[in-house]
């Protein structure tokens, strides 16, 4: 079969609706560019289920247009494929936080993103798995929040009057007063194991979430291997004296905040997790999961990443 070029899928409800006169106005550059086959994705996990026929059908590379989940959702389609059949990925960040394109260099501009899906640099980067106790599993890209950092990104689904990094601020604003619930886990890692007291955990492939908390600044898409912040049962102020920090990226400094990283990573709970997954949630407010085991899957699929060094 002869490859086809570009399949562009785009989510019309990215950022509460307001990529849609973004992707509107880049449709001359579009053409310029060479063109794409343009899909919009009308119904959850539909991304997927457009990145794999993508691939399936023979297109080089697939473009996600809207924010994280949409990534989120065409990656997961792309890694039901085998290897040799997987397009290469580009992203034109136009969601909430856009944090993993940010991670792999990608520009906020729109129409400069998406000069660098069709001519920037393709490089290998790790994606992660993650599977629980209900038999579910699923891919992610950039970071699994457990708990306090979970439930900030539920509550940002009802801040609609706000934009960007003030959705999450916000969100965190609320958790922080009516969600502050701390759970015990037994935590194993591909070299240690332990029990702790946690108030939240963040995975991290990417290197920011929220749109502007930099929980992993040094995480790498390259490593084969997961970052990981945990912060343990703390007061509510002294949260909110920490929240700058994980801001601008200097948590470590701080004591009782710790960091590691690992290959996989199995968590057992002694009470159900509330859970997000790149920003989608996983384990809501009837959550269920109370086991976890998280993998690193090195060079997994091709993506345009600005960012990185050839």
């Amino acid at each position: 079969m002869s490859r086809k070029k570009v399949k562009l899928i785009f989510n019309p409800i990215a950022n509460l609706g307001r990529s849609w006169p973004i992707a509107s106005s880049l449709r001359p550059l579009l053409t310029e560019l060479g063109g794409a086959d343009w899909t919009g994705t009308v119904y959850p996990t539909h991304a997927a289920e457009l990145a794999r026929q993508a691939g399936e059908d023979g297109y080089e590379k697939v473009i996600a247009m809207g924010g994280d989940g949409t990534v989120h959702e065409v990656v997961n389609g792309l890694m039901q494929l085998p290897p040799e059949k997987r397009p290469v990925l580009g992203i034109v960040p136009v969601g909430t936080g856009n944090d993993f394109a940010y991670s792999l260099g990608i520009s906020s501009i729109p129409e400069e993103a998406l000069r660098q899906a069709f001519q920037g640099p393709v490089h290998e980067i790790d994606v992660a798995h993650v599977e629980d106790n209900r038999g579910h599993s699923e891919f992610w890209t950039n970071t699994l929040g457990i708990g306090f950092d979970a439930l900030i990104n539920i509550r940002s689904r009802r801040v609609v009057l706000f934009q960007g990094f003030a959705v999450y601020f916000l969100a965190m604003m609320q958790a922080l007063i009516l969600d502050y619930t701390p759970y015990k886990a037994h935590l194993r890692t591909d070299h240690q194991e332990w029990d702790e007291s946690l108030l939240m955990m963040v995975i991290c492939n990417g290197k920011r979430e929220g749109g502007g908390f930099h929980i992993a600044p040094r995480a790498s898409q390259q490593d084969g291997l997961l970052d990981s912040v945990r912060v343990p049962v703390i007061r509510r102020r002294r949260m909110l004296l920490t929240v700058p920090y994980f801001m601008n990226g200097t948590h470590e400094k701080l004591s009782y905040v710790h960091s590691l990283s690992f290959r996989t990573l199995e968590i057992d709970s002694d009470r159900p997790l509330y859970i997000h997954s790149d920003g989608e949630i996983y384990a809501g407010m009837h959550s269920t999961v109370n086991h976890l085991k998280i993998e690193c899957f090195p060079s997994a699929i091709r993506a345009v990443a600005p960012g990185f060094k050839t």
